[in-house]
């Protein structure tokens, strides 16, 4: 069910502590932490912490809570004084998601190249 913990999701074990990461935000709905295979100087991920499979579904199943995760991307952005950075969100595998959890990648501290990928 939508919103509900996975037993088998890498980012629900994050959210319930059962996996260690390098938390550098947390909200009452969401949890932001460091990628362990950075692609920029801040590579920092943005979940929330209700389980939605993909960016698509967190729109779709809570507006409010898909805001919560841009707010806190901002609010990273600001502790890391990024005046340029990059949000990207892969939804399935053909764009790259790894991990169907929903997820803000947070790109910033060097120059990004368009088009991306």
């Amino acid at each position: 069910m939508a919103g509900e913990p996975q037993d088998d999701c890498l980012f629900c074990k994050i959210v319930g502590g059962h996996v260690p990461a390098t938390i550098v935000r947390e909200t009452d709905t969401t949890v932001a932490f460091r990628d362990i295979n950075p692609q920029a100087p801040t590579h920092v991920l943005v979940i929330p912490k209700a389980h939605y499979p993909d960016a698509a579904a967190l729109a779709a199943g809570d507006p409010t809570l898909a805001a919560d995760v841009l707010r806190e991307a901002q609010s990273v952005a600001d502790e890391d004084k990024l005046e340029s950075y990059r949000i990207v969100f892969n939804t399935g595998p053909g764009a790259g998601q790894t991990v169907f959890h929903a997820h803000a990648h947070i790109l910033g501290g060097r120059g990004m190249q368009w088009p991306p990928g």
